[in-house]
């Protein structure tokens, strides 16, 4: 048994935070409440108890959209090292993108991560790809993928231009019940990716990337959302009127979701001037006014998940000219303080809609039993000090191209629980 004493209990699943024990038996949550003796025995001296008095406990985050590069890529991440870096951040369940090498188009390669998945302490799953090969031409067997484990599909990295095969992906989602994520750029308007069109691409000699490219393949497919009713998340929102487009697809009855990463809510096109291709990434940074529209479309409700599109690259790869290397950073050892820090101290979020935002929004896409703090729940938890600070370094991720190094950050991952097992703990503690 896990008892955890003296816990501020945050589940965005009732709504509601309060003081209180919980006791954890058997992978579940056995008991909450104040002064907690409801299990069938007294605490022994096998039983883990975790005195935290001072600490925050909400249920384990849930990030849709990770790139653990494996197969292929492993040396910038695997399976094992992405999910101990999961597990540092407080994520109890990842879901995997599909653009590895081979892709995963085929029952065999899905076989394989969610076999090495299984061998990790959190929950890893796996979105299958919309295309074959990523080509973006014919779909994949979607049907047998969901049969054999596939809890959605994406072709995240590349877009899909063909609006006929958007529309039938979608309608074979939305009889699989099963959610497709979206990558929004269309490549007719992008000289070099990574990298925003405007002043600070201006000052460098590059064209970059505009947001019309974002803007046109969002209006497009919450449209095509709208009309077959399949669930479609748009992944890592950069623009101001992205927002808008999707907060009006909402209001016209569009089962559509929207994500934003951290480093979207917090950085501006400014961060490549200061951290070069560290601050490269797919969509790029934008303005100032479009990351104020993200912090404004996560308060209204227009955004509903915070993903951190984990992007592992060599030093290397980053080492490169900026219009040579490849765009991404990593994010899931970062994501809880930078959201704490940017989102919940400023204001801008309570605690509860943050953890809306990084667990239960998540869990609903996926229609995953978790999000929430409750009796008889898997016990999937996170227990972070949200006064805490904290200096970013040090990643237990294979990779380390991150713009955050270095940087003061709130909110101290303490432990991460899954399935009832202690699978991070704070060499402090």
């Amino acid at each position: 048994m896990i008892w955890i004493r003296n816990a501020h209990v945050v589940d965005p699943g009732s709504q509601v935070e309060r003081d209180a024990d919980i006791c954890i038996a058997d992978g579940k949550i056995a008991g909450i409440g104040e002064q907690l003796d409801l299990c069938t025995a007294p605490v022994s001296k096998e039983d883990v108890v975790i005195d935290a008095s001072g600490l925050m406990v909400a249920p384990g985050l849930i990030d849709v959209h990770v790139h653990f590069r494996d197969p292929g890529l492993t040396y910038k991440e695997d399976i094992q090292t992405g999910a101990r870096a999961a597990a540092k951040g407080g994520f109890t369940t990842v879901v995997c993108m599909a653009n590895t090498k081979p892709p995963v188009d085929n029952v065999k390669t899905l076989q394989y991560v969610r076999r090495e998945g299984k061998k990790t302490g959190i929950h890893v799953l796996q979105a299958a790809a919309v295309s074959k090969g990523l080509l973006g031409m014919e779909l994949t067997d979607m049907e047998e993928l969901k049969a054999h484990g596939a809890v959605g599909f994406t072709d995240d990295g590349i877009p899909l231009l063909d609006e006929k095969l958007v529309k039938e992906a979608m309608e074979m989602a939305a009889r699989l019940d099963l959610p497709l994520s979206f990558h929004e750029e269309d490549p007719s308007f992008i000289t070099n990716n990574g990298i925003n069109h405007g002043k600070v691409s201006g000052q460098l000699g590059v064209h970059g990337s505009p947001s019309l490219a974002e803007d046109c393949l969002v209006a497009r497919d919450c449209m095509i959302a709208l009309h077959t009713g399949a669930a479609v998340d748009i992944q890592h929102i950069s623009s101001a009127a992205s927002v808008k487009m999707v907060k009006l697809a909402k209001e016209l009855g569009a089962h559509v979701y929207a994500e934003v990463t951290p480093h979207h809510f917090t950085l501006t096109e400014e961060a490549v001037l200061k951290h070069g291709t560290l601050a490269k990434m797919n969509p790029p940074l934008r303005t100032e006014k479009d990351r104020q529209a993200i912090i404004q479309g996560l308060k209204d409700g227009s955004i509903d998940i915070i993903a951190t599109d984990h992007a592992p690259h060599s030093p290397e790869e980053k080492a490169k000219e900026l219009t040579e290397a490849p765009s991404g950073i990593i994010g899931l050892e970062t994501a809880l303080g930078l959201a704490v820090t940017n989102l919940v101290r400023p204001g801008h979020l309570t605690m509860l809609k943050l953890m809306e935002k990084m667990s239960l929004n998540p869990a609903r896409l996926y229609k995953l039993d978790s999000g929430c703090v409750k009796e008889g729940s898997a016990a999937d938890l996170v227990i972070f000090d949200p006064e805490e600070e904290w200096t970013v370094g040090e990643f237990v991720s294979k990779s380390s191209n991150s713009p955050f190094t270095g940087e003061r950050l709130f909110g101290k991952v303490k432990y991460t629980i899954c399935g009832g097992r202690i699978v991070y703990q704070d060499e402090r503690d």
